[in-house]
């Protein structure tokens, strides 16, 4: 290891997955890490985005971050959001850093397709990572974010695990809802292992408690859900994956109680009042795989509630060219950002392009003996984050190669990092200790107030 390598200070932004794992690799050989996160806690949507009944889950993942930004050639500065507290161009080419990572994740819905259908957010219409924020953090003292009531009969566009988190929180919702009124405390934690069951024990079915229930509608088939990881390539591949994709969906609907219309994709809104009450579906074919619409087959659906869960983007900032609804990279070039000669991209926010063949093979390798066990849910999320690690520590270990193109920042300049540092740390309060920040910031598990 050379001098001038050691000497190199990189700025990531994000501290979560992907941010973290970065920090790793970088600081198992030596380099100094500035970690700044948008928010108190660095965890990303392991916090705000995998459901709070996870809850072994999210503590195991914290548990991980938190050794790896606690290491001594890591300086965590927390509530620090690029584009709003900082400038990327300004970051990138006046504060001395060798390189900025950017690990900031897919926190932006990917816009339902209708024409002026935001108009009507929070008017009828909610996004998928909205609608989780505030079922993670809603029991907690003190929350003051946007407060939500999940009606009966509500009804889901998307398709995949996270079109079936939010069916879950909606018939917990409203079972756990119904169950009260009748003098039953049953917490979320009872009816993730099974509305069905409970109901059940209880002598009671959805339509005794005067429940509809949700609806998701997808615009292909149940089989073609994305709930299998395994690659499919030879039809006897595609096919096996395709009753597992069916066996998984089917064992949901059976714990959970939702309704399901396959096949419908939404073409038009339906307003009333200023409020959507309605979606306007088309039914479709599929043909070679692609989503065929059905003519003259339209029909209104209404509703008191419209959720869409059709993926995540990155959110645009300021300083970050984009290509349609991603960042603008540089192909090959180890995801460089364009326009910028030391900024690059990590995880969510390359959004699979980039050189990560080692990384997708390790992938095809695990999803191999996944599908094999059917997957649980939790193994699913597993795979996420593992595949995050996977392609951050792939696109790090060429990064960190190219360190030695980039200068190393002068004496003078790491003053100067120092000093931006210091005062970003007065003015968020954080004093250096990231384990007593953490204990302090840590919210109030649900779990913790049941017991």
């Amino acid at each position: 290891m050379t001098n001038k390598k050691q000497n190199h200070i990189v700025a990531i932004f994000g501290g979560a997955v992907s941010g973290a794992e970065a920090a790793h690799q970088l600081t198992q050989q030596g380099i100094e890490c500035v970690v700044f996160d948008q928010n108190a806690l660095p965890y990303g949507k392991i916090e705000d985005g995998l459901p709070k009944w996870h809850a072994k889950l999210r503590d195991k993942e914290q548990q991980k971050i938190d050794e790896r930004l606690k290491h001594p050639l890591v300086t965590l500065v927390p509530n620090v959001r690029l584009g709003r507290d900082v400038e990327l161009e300004e970051v990138a080419n006046s504060w001395g850093f060798s390189a900025v990572l950017l690990a900031i994740g897919a926190w932006r819905d990917r816009p339902l397709p209708i024409k002026d259908i935001d108009e009507y957010t929070e008017k009828g219409l909610l996004y998928q990572n909205s609608l989780i924020y505030w079922y993670n953090h809603k029991h907690e003292p003190g929350y003051r974010g946007p407060q939500y009531e999940m009606p009966d009969g509500a009804i889901i566009v998307g398709g995949g695990l996270a079109s079936l988190d939010v069916a879950k929180v909606l018939m917990f919702e409203t079972v756990e809802r119904a169950l009260c009124q009748r003098g039953h405390d049953i917490d979320l934690f009872s009816l993730d292992r099974s509305i069905a069951k409970v109901l059940d024990e209880l002598g009671y079915t959805l339509q005794d408690l005067g429940l509809q229930g949700c609806t998701l509608y997808y615009r292909r088939r149940i089989k073609d859900m994305p709930l299998s990881p395994k690659p499919a390539e030879t039809p006897d591949e595609i096919e096996r994956v395709h009753k597992i994709q069916e066996k998984i969906f089917n064992n949901y609907q059976k714990k959970y109680l939702f309704q399901v219309a396959p096949l419908h994709m939404p073409v038009d809104k339906i307003v009333e009042g200023g409020r959507l009450v309605g979606l306007v579906f088309q039914r479709t074919r599929i043909e070679n795989n692609r989503v065929t619409p059905v003519p003259g087959s339209e029909c209104e659906v209404r509703a008191p509630l419209i959720i869409s869960s059709i993926g995540s983007i990155p959110a645009p900032v300021k300083g970050i060219p984009m290509d349609g609804q991603v960042y603008r990279l540089c192909g090959e070039d180890c995801c460089r950002v364009e326009g910028y000669r030391n900024v690059f991209a990590l995880g969510n926010a390359v959004t699979g392009r980039g050189n990560i063949r080692n990384s997708q093979q390790h992938g095809r390798e695990v999803a191999k003996v996944m599908a094999e066990r059917y997957l649980s849910e939790e193994t699913k999320y597993l795979q996420g984050f593992r595949d995050a690690e996977n392609h951050a520590g792939a696109g790090i270990s060429r990064i960190a190669e190219q360190l030695n193109l980039f200068a190393a920042p002068t004496g003078r300049q790491v003053k100067e990092i120092k000093s931006r540092i210091r005062q970003l740390h007065k003015k968020s309060g954080y004093k250096g200790n990231y384990e007593k920040w953490i204990e302090e910031h840590r919210p109030v598990r649900l779990e913790e107030m049941r017991k």
